[in-house]
């Protein structure tokens, strides 16, 4: 991954300068450890009537697949491919962007102690990168540059020399020469906009970007034209943080405008307070959509399949409704816990009589579990190995065959949207797999098919309208062919 930043100048002016405002003398190589590789600064040239600088990112693509390593979505094929033939080690990208950050911090802040009237005159500036992954091609390309004062030339990389009828790749060759600019102002435009063009960040963004963004993006950002792009792929289209950073610049142009500060506008809501009212969590998201379907069943014996330390359980005993309640899980320890939380030991008689906690396999057939109302497997198959989801099916839908079963489990779709939550890592270490909507979809459309249910599919939480929401939950009915089939099976 290479890039290079060359000036002109005379005697007056000369272009050795750009050693000075990079903190790189010209005679000396540089080299330093990057994030996911290696990082050199070289002057291919330098005196005073023209000076290049070269920046060399080396990618260790082992340390790139180790650091980035995570289960995903189970595996897939060319999830684990992509993890060995990609263009992270050779088209600019995110990757050049934390080197850009990295290698020249002091002259993006456009500090200069040798010569601090430096940092603030423009020159005359060329930058030119071989490849630069740009999804939208050389129109978007100049969209994002000229508005800058950028003259930009985006050639279009071909796919394949030998055959051109192929087309053109999403690479183009990127040179951009500019008069107006600083040198500052010429590195945080590129800490910008190479990722922005790529559209992919190698790391996961969190809370803090947002801040990255508009230190990079002061005195250009709130007034370009294509900000509302810029800030949504910067942010790798989370839109909780894309809503913040666009709140932030509209507040910042609002103040340029206005002549005064940022803090003397955005002063008319009060710090937040404990009394205001705090998101309800997912688990008792989970729960209460879990409920409030076993209630539209009318169910009244209900069991709890993989109940873990027992809190859906508490929550059914809790409503005289349900006045049959079994928990079963493998876990030992996990049902030791679930009878400390219920209280098993002090519960009223006629309280104790409506609930059990035993312990099961449920890759399993058991004569237990037959004859209930309804079955509730509320994030549990995706600790399962695949091989062995079509075990449990059997035992919960063709063995046990409660008349409604509810399976909740997460929507991997949803994972960009937590902050907390690595790029590329499934929520939890157990998880041997997380599916989209589509993938759990065709799964519990092909169950409902083989053992005669119908099924239907709810979201819960919030349904956000790019990926969803964060837990996915199907709800299968025994249909009333088959339920007439079978008591007439059993009263011949």
């Amino acid at each position: 991954m290479f890039l290079t930043i060359s000036t002109t100048g005379d005697e007056t002016t000369p272009a050795t300068d750009l050693g000075f405002l990079l903190h790189k003398h010209p005679d000396r190589a540089f080299s330093t450890n990057v994030s996911y590789g290696r990082a050199h600064v070289l002057y291919p040239e330098a005196d005073d009537q023209r000076c290049t600088a070269a920046l060399l990112l080396e990618v260790d693509a082992v340390a790139l697949v180790r650091r980035g390593k995570g289960k995903g979505r189970g595996g897939a094929p060319d999830a684990a491919l992509a993890q060995y033939v990609n263009d992270r080690p050779y088209a600019a990208s995110s990757l050049l962007a934390v080197a850009l950050s990295a290698v020249f911090s002091s002259a993006m802040r456009g500090v200069c102690g040798a010569k601090p009237e430096l940092p603030s005159q423009t020159r005359p500036l060329r930058i030119e990168v071989p490849a630069v992954a740009a999804r939208g091609g050389p129109e978007l390309v100049r969209h994002l540059f000229e508005p800058l004062g950028w003259t930009v030339t985006a050639e279009p990389v071909a796919l394949d020399t030998e055959f051109p009828e192929w087309g053109d790749s999403r690479y183009v060759r990127l040179e951009l020469e500019s008069t107006q600019l600083t040198v500052a102002e010429a590195l945080r435009h590129l800490y910008v906009l190479l990722p922005v063009l790529d559209d992919a960040k190698h790391y996961w963004v969190a809370s803090d970007e947002v801040d990255k963004l508009l230190r990079a993006g002061e005195g250009w950002l709130p007034a370009h034209p294509e900000q509302k792009l810029i800030t949504s792929r910067y942010l790798s289209r989370r839109w909780s943080l894309t809503r913040e950073a666009m709140e932030r610049l509209e507040l910042v142009r609002l103040a340029e405008a206005d002549d005064s500060e940022v803090e003397d506008i955005d002063n008319a809501v009060e710090a937040e307070t404990e009394t205001e009212e705090k998101p309800t969590p997912l688990a008792v998201q989970r729960r209460e959509a879990v409920l409030e379907a076993l209630h539209a069943a009318g169910a009244a014996r209900v069991l709890d399949l993989g109940c873990g330390q027992g809190q859906l359980v508490q929550a059914l005993l809790k409503d005289p409704k349900f006045t049959e309640i079994v928990g079963v899980d493998v876990s030992v320890r996990a049902l030791t816990i679930a009878s400390r939380r219920l209280k098993l030991d002090r519960m009223g008689e006629r309280m104790a009589s409506r609930v059990q906690l035993f312990q099961g396999s449920l890759a399993y057939t058991d004569k237990r579990l037959k004859g209930y109302d309804a079955a509730v497997l509320s994030e549990v198959i995706e600790h399962l190995d695949l091989p062995r989801l079509p075990a449990l099916e059997y035992a919960v839908f063709g063995a046990a065959r409660p008349r409604t079963v509810l399976v909740t489990t997460p929507n991997v779709e949803y994972n960009v949207r937590w902050e907390s939550l690595p790029a590329g890592h499934v929520r939890h270490g157990d998880h041997r797999f997380e599916w989209t909507r589509q993938e759990f979809r065709a799964w519990a459309s092909s169950v409902a098919e083989r053992h005669g249910y119908d099924v239907e599919f709810r979201p819960v939480g919030l349904d956000d309208p790019e990926v969803g929401p964060p837990t996915q939950m199907a709800v299968f009915a025994l249909s009333t062919a088959v339920i007439r089939t079978e008591k007439e099976a059993k009263a011949a």
